[in-house]
């Protein structure tokens, strides 16, 4: 069982290199993760249908830990967001997933 949290972005055609090496799985998202203890990874998808959508998933080993990683480290989870604002355009949290 994991937690999963998946996101949706559009992308403009400018930043997408941009993006997918900041949203990767070696990206600078991934490397904050890592401070977490049960971050497992981060999956980026490309929409072949649809030139500049994404999902990206960030799976945790549960809720809980996710939570923690929040509590320790929200300030660089928001300066982080916000130094990446222009790169990632317009993204909605789908939601956190339990994988069953």
């Amino acid at each position: 069982m994991s937690y999963e949290i998946v996101w949706t972005y559009e992308v403009d055609s400018t930043r997408r290199t941009a993006f997918e090496r900041a949203y990767g799985a070696d990206g600078d998202w991934a490397r904050l993760f890592a401070r977490g203890e049960g971050f497992l990874e981060v999956v980026l998808l490309a929409d072949d249908a649809v030139p500049g959508r994404y999902l990206t998933i960030d799976r945790w080993r549960d809720a809980a830990t996710f939570e923690r990683f929040q509590a320790e480290h929200g300030d660089a989870y928001a300066a982080l967001d916000d130094e990446l604002a222009d790169v990632s355009g317009r993204g909605t949290r789908l939601g956190g997933f339990v994988r069953r």
